[in-house]
């Protein structure tokens, strides 16, 4: 949302919204992270050893930026926030994990175990090449676009190596963080981090997601789906509109 608000709302020049993003990103990820890895849903292993392709995946998105015009960068990020509205309204269906032991995730030790009601449930990572290779493509929308994937990323954890969906989840947010970085080198070189943008956008940010984590308490999960779908669908179309017409 953040990069739509700032090219749609305020003409920002997307370039410098993207910047922005990033950073946002890396704010929010590292504030997070850190108390999911305390509860013990994280998994080191599995978020090191994929970020390598995501890394890479980010800089080279990062170095396109300067090289692809402007409309088509707005058209491909329209129709991520589409993927994300699809993904956050359809929700999350349990998928088995497994009990096979893919050979890349003993040897990398990616098998582990979270904590449950019932205690500490053990889990094993399926399919980890066809895993790193969406998060290498996860890692270059990041760096192209300005965001941090992380729905492709947790779709790739959950649904392609058989990850819970809580491990997939905290997982993703600590990789976020570190993309973003990566990414952000780049966008720093090319002169498009903004200080005087990045602070009212990362102190909005920070303050809104303390809020949301208020309303969340009262609120039922399928109403703020929908309504994070429905904004997410007519923020994207409007992108995908402006990108078309030029009007970027």
């Amino acid at each position: 949302m953040i990069i739509p608000a700032l090219v749609l709302l305020f003409n920002v020049n997307i370039h410098y919204a993207m910047g922005a993003s990033l950073i946002a990103v890396i704010a929010t990820s590292s504030g997070s992270s850190m108390a999911y890895l305390r509860e013990g849903y994280t998994n080191l292993n599995i978020g090191v050893f994929l970020e390598c392709g995501a890394v890479v995946g980010a800089l080279v998105g990062a170095y396109l930026v300067s090289y692809l015009p402007i409309s088509l960068i707005a058209v491909i990020l329209g129709v991520v926030l589409i993927f994300s509205a699809f993904f956050s309204l359809k929700g999350h269906k349990s998928i088995p994990t497994g009990t096979k032991q893919h050979p890349w995730a003993t040897f990398f030790k990616m098998n582990g175990e979270y904590p449950t009601q019932e205690g500490n449930k053990p889990y094993y990572v399926q399919h980890v090449p066809l895993g790193f290779f969406l998060l290498l493509i996860a890692g270059l929308l990041s760096g192209l676009l300005g965001i941090g994937s992380g729905a492709l990323k947790v779709l790739a954890m959950d649904r392609a190596m058989r990850i819970p969906y809580k491990v997939s989840t905290t997982t993703s947010n600590f990789m976020i963080g570190i993309t973003a970085t990566a990414g952000s080198g780049i966008y720093l070189a090319r002169g498009y981090i903004n200080p005087a943008l990045i602070f009212p956008v990362v102190i909005g940010v920070l303050f809104g997601a303390y809020t949301g984590a208020k309303i969340l308490k009262k609120t039922k999960t399928p109403t703020l789906r929908t309504i994070f779908a429905l904004v997410i669908f007519a923020v994207a179309v409007e992108m995908i509109y402006q990108g078309v017409t030029g009007g970027i």
